[in-house]
């Protein structure tokens, strides 16, 4: 059982790891399919060292693993539970927030 300080530690892990773009881009990704880093760059439109360097945030995370495969490696997951979180989550802002964004955004940049 976690502790109110360790959750706020994972919720806040969570939160790093959703604060960057290309990161949400592979979790979405990795939601639908597991993929090797060639073709998650490829499909993402990123460099394979820029991807590597956000793979690697995201394993120290706890959030995805690498899967060695033959000579290869791919990626998934770390938890099937991680892939259905973030359906809620996009639910939940979608149904709550919708289309706005933060009063602050331009000003402060809060959400960027």
């Amino acid at each position: 059982m976690l502790t109110i300080a360790s959750e706020i530690e994972v919720l806040a892990r969570f939160g790093r790891a959703l604060a960057e773009p290309i990161r949400c881009r592979v979790l979405i990704a990795l939601r639908q399919a597991p993929a090797h880093p060639a073709e998650l760059a490829e499909r993402l439109g990123v460099s394979r060292t820029r991807l590597s360097n956000h793979l690697a945030c995201l394993r120290d995370c706890g959030l995805v693993v690498a899967v060695p495969v033959g000579r290869r490696t791919r990626y998934e997951l770390a938890d099937e539970r991680l892939g259905h979180a973030l359906d809620h989550l996009l639910a939940s802002v979608v149904a709550v927030a919708g289309e706005r964004t933060c009063a602050e955004d331009e000003e402060k940049g809060c959400c960027r």
